[in-house]
């Protein structure tokens, strides 16, 4: 675009010294204004969530390191529709990213509900060491064909149950229980195994499906828990760890391509930096919610027997052995007792 200064203009300017700054950021502004790119990012976690914070991370990250040329929108729980549909509209290119779920993501790449293998991981770290490693790497890898790349590993926690009806502590406990899950076939076969009864039902849509008595209960972080108050409905927590999820955080090939030049190191930085918080963030959280809700009188935590659950769900991993991704299966165990 040209800009024309007249005489007039230029003599009611303070000078020269100080106009032709003006009319260099004018034209500076201008030009940075038409090469911005805007990229949406959606997630499902409730406001205050550590995916939710690490969000706004990745996007104030994304700008600062491209100094203000991509801008990211966020639209979280659940704006933009549940995990799966977030997938299906990062792969038509409608969203750029999002921080998604492990069973959702199974429904493309089952190899990644492997990672949720009963008892597999004693703790988060456990698992870092694991998705980090070439085994995260060859998962990620297998979600290309979709035209999606997996940016970073996040954290969605070690997992409990909380119900409604009895303090489990043994796997028969569960019997007879209706839990909800994700549409995640490890976590349905977990379930199954320990004779619960279970369904999928969106997780906006858990805090009322539990209240309602649609069903007995479910399984989460204490994260998760804590930021949607399932405990007000489900105030019986069992301290299961039954298993380890992650949250990878996808980007479409798509939204990808229209990065130009150092924006992509941004975006794949931002995406890092931003993991490594919300790590943090969901270990800490981890810590302050179980003191919360030991302190809370109207809430009960219970351990488990831990041995039981385990002997109990061996059967899982042996049946997810014979699938044809059985060699993954025994690469993953061996990595994860290494």
């Amino acid at each position: 675009m040209t800009i024309h200064i007249t005489r007039r203009d230029f003599m009611m300017a303070a000078g020269a010294t100080i106009a032709a700054p003006a009319i260099v950021t004018s034209r500076t502004r201008q030009a940075a204004a038409a090469a911005a790119t805007t990229l949406t990012l959606a997630h499902g976690a409730a406001p205050g969530n550590p995916r939710a914070v690490a969000c706004e991370t990745f996007a104030r990250l994304v700008k600062e390191k491209t100094s203000g040329s991509v801008t990211v929108n966020i639209a979280g729980s659940e704006q933009l529709g549940n995990d799966v549909a977030m997938l299906t509209s990062l792969r038509t290119g409608a969203l750029d990213l999002t921080a998604n779920s492990q069973g959702a993501a199974s429904g493309l790449v089952p190899e990644i509900a492997t990672l949720g293998l009963p008892f597999l991981f004693a703790d988060s770290a456990a698992a870092f060491k694991v998705v980090d490693g070439d085994v995260g790497k060859e998962i990620a890898k297998r979600f290309e064909p979709f035209s999606i790349m997996l940016l970073s590993w996040w954290d969605n926690g070690i997992r409990h149950v909380t119900n409604s009806k009895r303090p489990v502590v043994k796997p028969d406990d569960l019997k007879g229980l209706k839990i909800r899950t994700p549409a995640d076939p490890m976590t349905i076969d977990i379930f199954r195994t320990l004779g619960a009864g279970t369904e999928q039902i969106a997780f906006s849509e858990l805090y009322v499906a539990l209240q309602q008595g649609v069903v007995d209960g479910q399984e989460n972080p204490l994260a998760n828990i804590a930021s949607s108050k399932l405990y007000e409905v489900n105030p019986l927590i069992s301290l299961t760890a039954h298993k380890w999820e992650s949250t990878p955080f996808f980007m479409s090939k798509i939204g990808w391509a229209k990065l130009k030049g150092d924006a992509h190191t941004a975006v794949t930085e931002a995406a890092a930096e931003a993991g490594d918080e919300q790590r943090r963030l969901m270990q800490e959280a981890a810590v302050k919610y179980l003191g919360e809700f030991q302190a809370n009188p109207k809430v009960k935590v219970n351990e488990v027997d831990r041995p039981a659950f385990r002997t109990a769900t061996e059967p899982v991993i042996e049946d997810w052995k014979k699938k044809p991704f059985g060699d993954l299966v025994q690469r993953l165990v061996d990595a994860a007792r290494s």
